[in-house]
């Protein structure tokens, strides 16, 4: 698989439909950052803060991490040939068409996305929609953690 990034403009987005991109770099889930993301949302539930809580009480082997944390990771994990859009001003979040958490990802875990570009649809004032479908793997295991469809909208450069 080339992971050598193309160049595009958003005109030509629509020539990304149906294409699987290489998977991100692995992320381990540590401690730290899930106590982190905790501190930040105020989501202290003990399935994601005490270890010892969450073996005696859920069986689970160690804290787990939020699902809305494995979620927000897809923000900065890249696919290395995730093509460079030239002419592009912003590309902004534009929602979530479909959300599921399918298993849970404990402390120490790595995680990776897969990401398929399902579709680009052309918008008014040459706006590009894009539907990327996303698979959260867990190094070492057959189950996703999370399936998610996200809508990126992708605004074109002003002309001058």
């Amino acid at each position: 698989m080339n992971t050598t990034p193309e160049r595009l403009t958003v005109a030509r987005l629509t020539e990304l439909a149906g294409r699987t991109l290489a998977p991100t770099e692995w992320i381990t889930v540590t401690r730290e950052l899930i106590g982190q993301f905790a501190d930040c949302t105020g989501d202290h539930q003990f399935i994601h803060v005490d270890a010892e809580r969450t073996r005696a009480q859920a069986g689970f082997p160690d804290v787990l991490a939020h699902g809305f944390l494995l979620l927000s990771l897809a923000a900065s994990a890249k696919p290395a040939d995730e093509p460079l859009i030239e002419d592009a001003a912003l590309m902004l979040n534009y929602g979530i068409d479909r959300l599921r958490f399918i298993s849970p990802v404990f402390a120490g875990q790595r995680v990776r996305y897969r990401t398929v570009i399902t579709a680009a649809e052309t918008r008014e004032h040459g706006r590009m929609l894009l539907k990327r479908e996303l698979t959260l793997e867990v190094e070492g295991r057959d189950e996703p953690a999370l399936v998610a469809t996200l809508l990126v909208m992708v605004l074109p450069q002003r002309p001058d």
